[in-house]
């Protein structure tokens, strides 16, 4: 069995969103735009331009139709590829029921179509 067939959530391909990561006092740590690499009802990998630590809480945005949805997490694992740039494995936390919702519809139409609608 590959790591990937051990997951509880199927990763779908998405691109980009904001974010802001946060210390352990709430202070602002880094904050911009993150490609998102891919999705699943439990977390997100991102490409950035910054090393973070883990298990530092981060808050993401992501548009998707006439919706903004704010998500918590925290840093789980991250690793560099050089010139500046970093994938990071993000784990959401304390998601309420409607924004779940969003969450699933976005994913779901990246299985249907591949591309997020705008």
């Amino acid at each position: 069995m590959t790591p990937n067939e051990r997951r509880r959530h199927i990763r779908i391909d998405s691109f980009n969103l904001s974010y802001v990561s946060v210390d352990e006092d709430g202070s602002i740590v880094n904050q911009g735009i993150g490609r998102t690499l891919n999705v699943s009802e439990s977390g997100i990998l991102l490409e950035t331009n910054f090393q973070t630590s883990l298990d530092q809480a981060v808050s993401l945005t992501i548009a998707f139709e006439e919706n903004l949805i704010d998500l918590k997490g925290r840093f789980i694992h991250f690793k560099e590829f050089g010139g500046g740039i970093f994938q990071t494995g993000v784990e959401f936390q304390h998601m309420d029921k409607d924004t779940k919702a969003i969450l699933v519809r976005y994913i779901q139409m990246f299985e249907r179509s591949g591309t997020p609608s705008f």
